[in-house]
């Protein structure tokens, strides 16, 4: 059975470690910088306006948020990062929560990091994409706002996305547009994979 993404409800907002769920639902992280559109990437793929909060300002993502998706998996919407008009002391907070998330190998099951399609990984990207190297658990890029981008361009985009982050073979980097909904099916295959196993 396909997963029923119609079927998706808030659960949390965790802002510590006691907070997380461990039930053995399957759980899927979200990562990605303030303003790549991480929240647009998760309303797409759920097919919702608004189910992930879109904010006005980037960087509204204090907390790790959890949503339970048809019963079958948790998506996990991790704090964005690299925004600058945040307190340092924020900034550290939402390392240390990001750091606990990841120290426990019992969480994730599959990472997604989104990235911009238009530019070169930042140095935050690439760190992010060594969090997720160094779980050993598979994980995906998704290059988001493909829609910015000349035809001519998508290809040598997404080679140097795979070169800066210095990907093996096996991690998948999907071309995707949260505006128009390209490479929404891919994303979905990864996720029901992921159910089928429950």
């Amino acid at each position: 059975m396909a997963l029923n993404v119609h079927k998706a409800e808030f659960v949390r907002s965790a802002a510590d470690p006691k907070d997380f769920p461990r039930d053995p639902l399957p759980q899927i992280a979200f990562a990605g910088r303030s303003n790549v559109g991480k929240s647009s990437v998760i309303n797409r793929l759920l097919n919702r306006k608004n189910f992930a909060r879109v904010g006005a300002a980037p960087g509204k993502t204090t907390h790790i948020n959890y949503f339970r998706i048809d019963e079958k998996l948790y998506l996990v919407d991790l704090p964005g990062y690299g925004y600058a008009k945040v307190s340092k002391a924020e900034k550290d907070r939402w390392a240390k929560l990001i750091q606990s998330w990841f120290d426990d190998p019992e969480l994730m099951t599959l990472g997604i990091l989104i990235v911009d399609a238009r530019h070169k990984p930042t140095e935050n990207d690439i760190t992010m994409a060594e969090y997720f190297q160094n779980s050993q658990k598979p994980w995906a890029v998704v290059a988001n706002k493909l829609d910015k981008l000349k035809k001519s361009e998508i290809e040598p985009n997404m080679a140097l996305i795979r070169d800066t982050l210095k990907l093996s073979e096996d991690v998948k980097v999907i071309p995707f547009s949260a505006e128009k909904g390209t490479g929404r099916e891919t994303l979905l295959g990864l996720l029901d994979d992921v159910s089928k196993h429950v």
